[in-house]
């Protein structure tokens, strides 16, 4: 008995939460604040480097962009060096990126300062989820990424307002030195607390992409495309579909945005559980609580009560899925883990960028209260998707 008591005391000493994935959710809090903290301050820089309105929008396209096409090509390019000097090496860019925000002294240069920290983005995701699943037990992999993952979650509710409040009050150039901060904070975290992590022998160049190009697992990347699409192509237009439909004021769009945030960092952690216990059968069920939610805000958005309740149940259904989908992806790419992570950030934000402009699309030829229907569809794409490939790998194990 008292052996059995001594084995039962050493697995429950051995199995503490890792502080070490805190310092991954630091990072990914800065990095979150970096991405979306410039779409409140666009007036600002706009006025200050003496561009349009439209001009200055482009600071978050081409971060967008410099996501989707740059991480993948730099995951590639530092598959060699060490996880945690790699993940040292993107904090220290990330810094140089946002100190040359604070100081740039045109459009072109702040423009470049966007995109370098941009190329880090993705590939601190990438690298970072593969670390984080690494320091857990196998049954816990998702449940870790979601907690890193939590990070830009908490950016949207709390970072991103005060970034803007900083901006606003005290210059846009503010905003850009406290994310600095946060940088170099997470910095710390990561040079005191991640382990160096025992590594495979890196596969080549030629692996990688070898593993990253199989057929099943650019399925996966397309359904998660996919599903940001559908959840883009109504939230870039969530203001218009609030104050026009639904009927709230302005200024109550913040406190409604706010809630969402909430809902998506509750979503991203039960998300990561949920994974943790059944991986694609969360994932099948929760893209179809989305199609539900999406069909249903519809008809809810012409009730503001409705609307605020489904845009909660909404925003915690759709960042649900994300932790046991970056999962799937890098178990189909052994060989190439980190890459398939950055490329699953990559194909997230090519949906983003998609979903907007369908949504922009349905607006000027359908109405603005057709959205949430599209979105649903969009979902729903991803879904069957999703079917196709979990009743064929079933079939193929009874085989």
């Amino acid at each position: 008995m008292d052996l059995t008591h001594r084995i039962t005391k050493k697995q429950a000493v051995k199995e503490p939460f890792p502080v070490s994935i805190l310092s991954l959710t630091v990072g990914a809090f800065a990095i979150g604040m970096t991405e979306f903290v410039i779409m409140g301050l666009l007036p600002n820089v706009a006025e200050d480097l003496h561009v349009s309105i439209s001009s200055a929008g482009q600071l978050i396209t081409m971060y967008a962009l410099g996501v989707a096409v740059g991480a993948p090509i730099l995951t590639v390019l530092t598959h060699r060096i060490p996880q945690k000097q790699l993940l040292i090496l993107l904090m220290l860019l990330f810094i140089l990126g946002n100190g040359i925000s604070v100081i740039a002294p045109s459009y072109a240069v702040l423009m470049g300062a966007r995109m370098l920290t941009a190329l880090t983005h993705g590939t601190f995701f990438g690298v970072g989820a593969v670390i984080a699943s690494n320091l857990v037990r196998p049954d816990k992999r998702a449940g870790a990424v979601s907690i890193m993952m939590a990070g830009l979650t908490i950016a949207n509710i709390i970072g991103v307002p005060l970034g803007t409040f900083i901006g606003q009050n005290m210059g846009w150039r503010s905003s850009f030195g406290a994310i600095a901060i946060m940088g170099i904070i997470a910095l710390i975290g990561i040079f005191i607390f991640i382990p160096k992590l025992k590594q495979d022998k890196p596969a080549s160049m030629i692996q990688q992409i070898s593993a990253l190009i199989k057929p099943k697992l650019m399925v996966y990347l397309l359904i998660g495309a996919l599903g940001n699409a559908g959840l883009f192509a109504v939230f870039t237009y969530i203001t218009p579909l609030l104050t026009q439909i639904s009927g709230f004021a302005e200024h109550n769009v913040t406190w409604i945005l706010v809630l969402f945030g909430c809902g998506v960092t509750i979503g991203n952690i039960v998300g990561g559980k949920l994974a943790d216990w059944k991986l694609m059968p969360s994932i099948l069920g929760l893209y179809f609580a989305i199609c539900l939610i999406l069909t249903i805000f519809t008809f809810t958005i012409h009730n503001p009560v409705a609307a605020v309740l489904t845009i909660l149940l909404w925003g915690t259904a759709s960042f649900a899925v994300f932790p046991g989908l970056q999962v799937r992806v890098m178990s189909l790419a052994q060989s190439a883990p980190a890459l398939a992570s950055t490329s699953s950030h990559s194909a997230g934000n090519l949906g983003n960028a998609a979903g907007a402009f369908i949504g922009g699309w349905v607006i000027t030829h359908l109405s603005l209260g057709a959205l949430p229907w599209v979105g649903a569809v969009l979902v729903g794409l991803a879904l069957v998707l999703g079917l196709v490939c979990y009743i064929t790998e079933s079939r193929n194990k009874l085989a």
